[in-house]
């Protein structure tokens, strides 16, 4: 059966690289429970993490009860039922719209907690500094609901505000934030001034555990904005960043075939259910085909998915064409579009072959559904101690269950 397994040891790495930014900047960083939250690993980065940051009631709901911590709070839009719940358990909720803000504020302000300081309120506004490079995830591009239009602000914070929160990046560098925030400071900067302003939220999208971030740019524009901005408290919420390169998806190929001018290969999980990001974004995940340990085991240096199991070797594909065995290699679902991608591979491949499609920690378990009835993958744990345990079994009961 197909599996996603996540690796304490990798999920820890950058958990301590993100502690670093977080102590030597003098900030707070939590994490963005959207992208990662498996619950029994969310003990692992816990240590780690000032808390958490949530988009909708469940989520904040998990971060209070499996995170601790400061937990921040967005959404687009808040339900007066589910406002109720976050009242009595978040520190930061951000308003999408001066109109919700306005809707909601005298009961917000009203709310013990926050007579006692312990919750406080902010808005989310757009600087419209588009810097990202795949529309579906700008929250700049134009017409977007996310967040404020600058120009509808006030010259000054309204009443029971305390807090501006901006979130514009998707997998990018320190000196997109830099840029950014320039940007920001450029438009707003007369509400940065504001003595009633307590925190700031840089929101997410900062790629900082992936290799080449210019992880002392950001450290020292953050002490630079601390400096600037005395006693203002300011919080970083990455997603991926705690689990990119922790966790692969292991699929097995189920049919192999010829037909239409090309030579296909089917696995036993769907890109549409299990890999939504693979047709939304889209990209192409690194894949591998995974085999028993031999003398022709690969070198060290050659690339590796981010889990290895013992007694295992892997082996990267490569582009259509690099060798004579390619293959467009698909999900099992009936979707035509429910592709992978097309790989060649060093030999051909054959029913039962296992594939390891790297990077699969991050967005893709969260998004997962049971699309068609495919069966869904498990969840598993490669201990710091080598030790592969079960997190969590799917099964028919699931797939009836969830639709009533």
């Amino acid at each position: 059966m197909a599996e996603f397994i996540i690796s304490q040891e990798a999920l820890r790495r950058n958990a301590e690289l993100l502690q670093r930014v977080a102590c030597a900047g003098g900030v707070h960083v939590l994490l963005a429970l959207k992208a990662f939250a498996t619950t029994r690993c969310l003990s692992v980065l816990r240590p780690y993490a000032a808390g958490c940051c949530a988009s909708g009631l469940y989520e904040a709901l998990l971060g209070a009860r499996e995170m601790g911590g400061h937990l921040a709070v967005y959404s687009p839009a808040y339900e007066t039922e589910d406002l109720v719940q976050l009242e009595g358990i978040a520190n930061h909720i951000d308003f999408n719209s001066l109109e919700q803000w306005e809707r909601f504020a005298e009961r917000c302000v009203s709310h013990p907690r926050a007579q006692k300081g312990e919750m406080q309120f902010g808005l989310r506004v757009n600087p419209a500094f588009s810097t990202g490079r795949t529309p579906l995830y700008d929250p700049c591009r134009p017409g977007s609901r996310l967040g404020i239009d600058m120009a509808l602000l006030p010259g000054k914070l309204p009443s029971g505000i305390s807090g501006l929160h901006i979130h514009t990046l998707c997998e990018q560098g320190a000196q997109d934030l830099i840029d950014t925030f320039r940007a920001f400071e450029e438009k707003c900067g007369i509400l940065l001034q504001d003595p009633s302003l307590r925190y700031l939220n840089l929101g997410g999208g900062h790629w900082i555990t992936q290799e080449g971030y210019e992880v002392e740019k950001l450290i020292e524009f953050l002490r630079r904005l601390r400096r600037r901005y005395r006693g203002v408290e300011i919080y970083l919420e990455p997603g991926e960043a705690w689990s990119i390169h922790t966790g692969v998806l292991r699929a097995k190929v189920l049919d192999v075939f010829e037909s239409m001018g090309f030579r296909h290969a089917i696995l036993d999980i769907s890109a549409s259910a299990h890999t939504p990001d693979v047709l939304e974004m889209p990209y192409r995940p690194d894949v591998f085909l995974t085999e028993k340990a031999g003398e022709n085991s690969p070198f060290s240096g050659v690339p590796q998915p981010a889990v290895c199991l013992p007694g295992e070797s892997y082996y990267r594909a490569g582009q259509a064409g690099e060798t004579d065995f390619t293959y467009r290699v698909g999900g099992v679902s009936c979707l035509a579009g429910d592709v992978f991608g097309n790989y060649s591979f060093r030999r051909e491949l054959v029913v039962g072959d296992i594939l390891t499609l790297d990077d699969m920690a991050h967005y893709t378990i969260v998004k997962t559904t049971h699309f068609n009835g495919v069966k869904h993958p498990g969840i598993s744990l490669l201990t710091s101690n080598g030790r592969l345990t079960s997190l969590r079994c799917f099964g028919f009961e699931d797939f009836q269950n969830r639709l009533g």
